[in-house]
């Protein structure tokens, strides 16, 4: 961990180090915590403070950098929190540090977050997020800013709301999953980027596919929708790509299998050939019954502060490719398929141009949130600021809750739009009219048979007729 309290002695005397780098690497300081402690608290609430949660995203440190500039040129004090709420759910406020322009003035170029992150949980237990409350109250903080995904968000609307008008708070939409409600289609900054870097990634696997004659099952991260896998999907050209918002109700791994198999057969049914790119979004372990999951050998399964699945333990796409190849094994005609996750590679690049404006013009927009000279009792307590038509807007939390469960909305891909019905066009997947044309059917037949085991017309349509009418 880096916990910069000391970085006066690290930047600006002639040493070369990146201002990242010294944050870093710069000593803990603790001394005198209780006095600072008591002495903070009893001062007015002008203070803004600024915590990372959830995971990395491209452009965190650009927010960060714009957060710190506007505030600073509004004469007000900017403290950075470290690791979320990790210490101030432990009634800790050491790990804080006062940012000044020359901390953040070129880190908007950089990846990762120069506060760290965590995925810590101040609303799992009450007493959690009274400590936080009281100790952002102690650090003479009045208006925060958050920077995460949907479970952060949650948890700011908390803080704002256990608050109760004393810390105004606004959320700043980070995922690469791109899977918070903004209006229309709106992306969430770090997205674009991962999208980018994971095109790029799928680009050469597929050459490599094509080079080699195998096939590539490739998952991407995406816990609750597939915008990232789809997204790298379409504009690559993947042979297929498949998402959790294509299946109505669970997400059965026989079926999943199913489709990629199909897809291996028709490509070498109709084109004669071996090679092929499946990109897979994670998301569909979260949709797979508990009890399959714990069926497969080898699986652990564990879930995180927020109660979600841990996606990055269960290796999705090595499990598809062992069921896979032991379905093509079986009928005497074995074949290798290769492997890869994609997803701890995006997270913390360094951010596109795209995102690098994007954060800016939101950073700026959650500091005129906070200390807009609006009536504090016209303007919700808590807010997500987002862009819309070029317009900033800000978004009451208390719209952005499921009214079913409390917990933030989630955004999924809508299967029924033109950009996900375009995208399915282009992939190679059995369809209705295969199994019906008998030429076609047949050419299908034989490219499931081998000289072990030979496939009927028959078998092959009643194998596969739940994928086109289901």
């Amino acid at each position: 961990m880096c916990y910069p309290n000391l970085i006066e002695t690290v930047i600006g005397h002639g040493n070369s180090t990146s201002p990242t780098e010294a944050l870093c690497d710069a000593p803990i300081f603790l001394e005198n915590h209780e006095e600072n402690m008591e002495a903070s608290s009893i001062k007015p609430k002008n203070n803004v403070g600024i915590l990372v949660g959830g995971g990395p995203a491209p452009g965190i440190n650009g927010v960060i950098g714009a957060l710190t500039l506007e505030a600073r040129n509004r004469a007000r004090k900017v403290l950075g929190i470290y690791n979320g709420f990790q210490w101030l759910m432990k009634g800790d406020a050491s790990h804080v540090r006062e940012l000044d322009h020359d901390d953040v003035s070129r880190i908007h170029f950089e990846g990762g977050s120069i506060l760290n992150t965590s995925r810590a949980n101040p609303t799992k237990k009450t007493e959690d997020l009274e400590r936080v409350v009281k100790t952002l109250d102690s650090l003479g903080i009045g208006y925060l800013a958050t920077i995460g995904g949907d479970d952060t968000m949650f948890a700011a609307s908390q803080v704002a709301k256990r608050a109760g008008g004393r810390i105004h708070v606004c959320h700043v939409p980070k995922t690469i999953d791109n899977d918070l409600p903004l209006p229309g289609e709106i992306p969430t900054f770090g997205f674009e980027t991962a999208r980018q870097l994971g095109f790029e990634l799928v680009h050469n696997i597929m050459e490599d596919s094509r080079t080699t004659g195998r096939w590539y099952f490739v998952v991407v991260m995406g816990r609750s929708a597939g915008h990232l896998a789809l997204g790298i999907g379409k504009a690559s050209g993947a042979t297929l790509t498949l998402i959790p918002e294509e299946f109505c109700g669970p997400v059965h791994m026989e079926t999943v299998c199913d489709i990629l198999e199909g897809a291996i057969l028709k490509r070498e049914a109709f084109w004669n050939r071996s090679d092929g790119v499946a990109v897979i979004a994670e998301g569909l372990l979260e949709r797979v019954p508990a009890e399959e999951l714990s069926a497969i050998e080898g699986v652990r399964i564990s879930h995180d502060s927020y109660g979600h699945l841990r996606l990055a333990e269960l290796d999705l796409a090595y499990i598809l490719k062992t069921l896979v190849e032991h379905r093509f094994a079986a009928r005497g005609a074995p074949m290798s398929i290769v492997h890869k996750t994609i997803g701890y590679e995006v997270r913390s690049a360094q951010p596109l141009a795209f995102d690098c404006e994007y954060v800016r013009s939101l950073g700026y927009g959650a500091i005129d949130f906070l200390l807009s000279h609006q009536s504090e009792s016209e303007k919700p307590t808590g807010a997500l600021v987002c862009l819309v038509d070029g317009k900033l807007q800000y978004l009451d939390f208390a719209d952005l809750l499921d009214k079913k469960t409390g917990k933030s909305r989630v955004r999924v891909v809508d299967v029924e739009k033109p950009s996900y019905k375009i995208a399915r066009e282009y992939m190679i997947r059995l369809e209705k009219e295969d199994l019906e044309d008998p030429e076609k059917l047949r050419l299908l037949a034989k490219a499931a048979s081998s000289n072990e085991k030979s496939c009927s017309l028959d078998e092959f349509r009643s194998r596969f007729q739940h994928l086109v009418t289901n």
